[in-house]
């Protein structure tokens, strides 16, 4: 997904990072999984919901991306590569569920929620943001209301993963922190350069979240080739994580209470449909490539780009997998969704 062009002056930032810190230590005192995360997501939106204006700089959030991408792309080794020959399988499946998942929606957000056809599609499009809004906006539809049901799906999401992960078995409460040797200063120097110059690179080819799938490339490379190994220290990670988060509840400014409450529920009801589905769709994929059922959901989950990649990681999950299923989420969007636009049903644009 892409973030909106945030221009945030340095006192926003700073005070939306510092309700950010907050949040993170009050989900850390309430041992809340991923409290770095968690903790400035929840935080932040609440906070704007009370009409307190948030906003990152965008060369924090740049940063953030490239910390983040380079300590996702340490995690991809040879054993990683290898398995990508057994994933087309995801993909495929993937494609599936993504269609099931608009279908079961629409449906719902027409006869239940008052939506026409059209804008019951948009508003139930498990990712790709930026593309649904243009979308929205070209075809006069009401982009307001697409933008709270989205906006309710990403924090829900970001919210509902972490624990549907540790139903399912996984330990996260350990997992915040890369474990290993540390990346040698002047290694890291180097990725982060090289990372920088591919996000220039994949962000003229349009490219989703270009720095961190830069950052991915540039540092998994190094780690191939074994020119630069190692993770990344805590003290660059863990903030990451928090701007990220709060990065996630600036979503929120300047939403209305009212407003919100227009699309709340018909976005909690997509996100269920969306985690259902999306899990229905994970379990054979986990059974075909001998994978745990958590950590195909975390590739399957229709959540940020960048928050699903990030989150990966604490959770395990072999990078390379997670980054290429949600870019292929976005890929089957951006065709399917045109698609189920251009053709019609009568029966599903009139309202209840």
């Amino acid at each position: 997904m892409r973030w909106p062009n945030m221009t945030s002056s340095p006192q926003v930032t700073l005070l939306t990072l510092a309700v950010g810190v907050l949040g993170a230590a009050v989900a850390w005192a309430l041992s809340a999984p991923i409290f770095i995360l968690l903790g400035p997501a929840v935080a932040v939106s609440l906070a704007g919901l009370a009409g307190l204006r948030t906003g990152v700089d965008l060369r924090l959030r740049d940063a953030c991306f490239v910390v983040l991408g380079i300590a996702v792309g340490a995690g991809f080794d040879r054993d990683a590569l290898g398995a990508m020959l057994r994933w087309p399988l995801a993909f495929v499946l993937m494609a599936l569920v993504l269609w099931l998942i608009l279908v079961v929606s629409r449906a719902i957000l027409t006869r239940f929620f008052g939506f026409d056809g059209r804008s019951a599609l948009l508003a139930a499009a498990p990712g790709h943001l930026s593309f649904v809004i243009a979308i929205a906006a070209d075809s006069r539809l009401d982009v307001a209301r697409v933008s709270i049901v989205q906006s309710v799906r990403l924090l829900a999401l970001t919210l509902v993963v972490p624990f549907v992960a540790i139903t399912l078995g996984v330990e996260v409460a350990s997992n915040i922190a890369p474990q290993g040797q540390e990346m040698e200063p002047a290694a890291l120097v180097v990725v982060a350069l090289i990372s920088l110059g591919l996000g220039q690179v994949f962000a003229r080819l349009s490219v989703p979240a270009p720095l961190l799938l830069g950052a991915m490339v540039a540092s998994a490379m190094g780690h191939l080739t074994g020119l630069a190994t190692g993770v990344l220290p805590g003290w660059l990670v863990q903030p990451a994580y928090l701007v990220l988060g709060a990065l996630i509840g600036t979503r929120f400014s300047g939403v209305t209470p009212a407003l919100l409450m227009q699309g709340l529920g018909a976005g909690l009801m997509v996100t269920f449909v969306a985690v259902g589905v999306a899990g229905l769709g994970a379990l054979p994929v986990a059974l075909a490539l001998g994978m745990p059922l958590a950590h195909v959901l975390v590739a399957f989950a229709p959540g940020g780009l960048e928050t699903m990649i990030a989150m990966g990681v604490v959770l395990g999950v072999v990078p390379g997998f997670v980054a290429a299923c949600h870019i292929a989420r976005l890929l089957v969007l951006t065709v399917l969704l045109p698609l189920m636009l251009g053709r019609r049903n009568p029966s599903a644009e009139g309202c209840p």
